[in-house]
């Protein structure tokens, strides 16, 4: 046997595996970048594919400035280059008074100010003015489109300079975060989050992690962006330990696609086909806080799966299953995934809160099925867990205890197994 530690929460479960299990990870890891204030002011002073940012604000000389951030569910180290940020545009003659920071929410809950001091630094907080996104306050929205109908964030959309700033790791269904999503789906209406993530634009094979050519998710989210205006990048890559490994800043669409390149190289781990048994996480936390986001390790998972395979995932879901439309939905069709695929197919125009978690989990369903998709969590209660499209694994004690017996179950059941681990679940990208 050899031992493995597995992101939950914000610690790691230590479990043993068969010394042959294989342990999905990339062979480049990135390095964090020794002084990151030092490379964020150099960054901005050498962009991609635009002038530097104190050059473009002395040229376009904005009465206000708006840059979105992240919200608490992505571990963005806004603390960290938000203040050199700041220092440029003081230094280019915009005071703290001119800038706001915008959460860019999407349909997740406000922040608190206890978040909000996490996302952007006590510092921050204090200098500049820090307000939500709101998806569903008409009064909140300004209209950019009217075919097919699309608001933004009013404060967004009436800044004289737009930043958009957030970090690149790979993404389920829009193939890599960080760019366009720092728009779409982070600052726009109800209804285009709804289409963000509707059934068409989910059905397409295309919509996957790693992918952006003819991704359909990709392409709304950018479509909106460019019609908003999007005058500066500030995406980063992050290591393990959420330190900066690199910073990608400039045109948004340039920017960006240099950022996805070195992420991939970063997040890439090569396999040789399917296993029998493969355990992964939710990514520990943030990102593991609730079944909702859990389901994205379900899915980074899905190359290493064939028909009969096992999934074991551990997740802390310290917040429970997610929001109450999730949950909702969930009880609603309880195990019947495939009614519930049959439904959002035959009803395409009305795309419920929150089904296109649903939907992305029915993608891991169609090739295991729901008795092999196995689900340890301390943060749910099991006959909750029973009603989520999956198998919660019961057994006495905590997760650690109970995701050893079932891998140690696994093995006596199936000696010859193969077997795989992917320790960071969704951020890391499979590749044959």
């Amino acid at each position: 046997m050899k031992t493995i530690h597995l992101p939950y929460g914000n610690t790691s479960l230590e479990l043993g595996v068969p010394s042959r299990a294989d342990v999905l990870a990339p062979t480049q890891a990135p390095a964090a970048i020794a002084q990151p204030h030092r490379a964020v002011l150099d960054s901005l002073a050498s962009p991609i594919g635009c002038p530097p940012l104190q050059t473009l604000i002395k040229q376009n000389k904005p009465e206000t400035v708006a840059i979105t951030v992240s919200d608490i569910t992505r571990p963005v180290p806004n603390a960290v280059f938000l203040p050199a940020m700041l220092d440029v545009l003081n230094h280019s003659g915009i005071t703290d008074s001119r800038i706001v920071i915008i959460v860019g929410t999407g349909m997740h809950r406000a922040s608190t100010m206890q978040e909000r001091e996490k996302l952007v630094g006590k510092e921050v907080l204090q200098r500049v003015e820090v307000i939500d996104h709101v998806a569903d306050d008409p009064s909140s929205l300004a209209r950019i489109s009217e075919d097919p109908p699309v608001s933004v964030c009013r404060r967004f959309a009436a800044a004289d300079f737009r930043i958009v700033t957030g970090f690149i790791e790979p993404h389920f269904m829009a193939g890599f975060s960080g760019g366009r999503k720092g728009v779409c789906p982070a600052l726009v209406d109800l209804g285009t989050v709804q289409r963000f993530h509707g059934y068409d634009a989910l059905s397409d094979p295309r919509a996957e992690i790693g992918n952006l050519a003819q991704n359909p998710c990709h392409n709304i989210a950018l479509e909106i962006a460019r019609a908003v205006g999007v005058d500066f990048l500030f995406n980063v890559a992050i290591t393990h330990d959420r330190r900066i490994a690199g910073i990608y800043c400039g045109d948004l669409e340039l920017a960006h696609k240099a950022g996805c390149r070195d992420v991939a190289k970063w997040t890439t781990a090569k396999i040789n086909g399917a296993y029998d048994l493969v355990v992964t996480t939710a990514g520990g936390s943030p990102l593991d806080h609730t079944f909702y986001q859990a389901v994205k390790g379900m899915c980074a998972a899905l190359p290493a799966l064939k028909e009969g395979s096992t999934l074991l995932q551990v997740a802390g879901c310290c917040d429970g299953v997610g929001s109450r439309a999730y949950v909702d939905l969930m009880l609603r069709w309880k195990n019947n995934w495939k009614g519930f695929l049959r439904d959002i197919e035959e009803n395409r125009r009305v795309t419920a809160l929150d089904q296109w978690e649903f939907q992305m989990q029915c993608r891991v369903l169609e090739r295991i099925g729901v008795e092999n998709l196995w689900f340890v969590s301390d943060g749910i209660d099991i006959p909750l867990q029973k009603l989520l499209c999956i198998n919660p694994v019961q057994h006495a004690g905590d997760a650690k205890e109970r995701a050893q017996w079932a891998i140690v179950e696994y093995i006596m059941r199936h000696p010859h197994a193969a077997i795989a681990v992917i320790p960071a679940g969704p951020y890391t990208m499979l590749k044959t």
